[in-house]
């Protein structure tokens, strides 16, 4: 099968909006750790789910940019989609379930 620009494009929006995930996880945990000054100690707690799902949606984009682990790829998407940059999401997991068979 030829491959289209499906993978590709699903891929690399959910590295992108991974790494917002985890810059944004990790600004929140820093400022759940100065919770004294801004009283909100459980910004941390918020913070590293964040960061996990940020570091799956990289996964997940890595692996739609290699087009292999279509369910990995899916799931990456799908972390890409929760966050307040969840359109990129959005057309992660639509790109990548178009080009479901290109993967392997």
């Amino acid at each position: 099968m030829k491959e289209t620009w499906k993978p590709t494009a699903a891929g690399i929006l959910c590295i992108i909006a991974g790494v917002i995930g985890v810059i944004v996880g990790i600004v929140i945990a820093a400022v759940g750790s100065i919770g004294w000054f801004f009283w909100m100690p459980w910004f941390s707690a918020i913070g590293v789910p964040i960061i996990v799902l940020g570091i799956i949606a990289i996964i997940g984009g890595i692996c739609a940019l290699k087009r292999k682990i279509w369910g990995l790829a899916l799931t990456g998407s799908i972390c890409a989609f929760l966050g307040p940059w969840g359109l990129l999401g959005i057309l992660a997991i639509i790109f990548v379930s178009l080009g479901k068979g290109e993967f392997e």
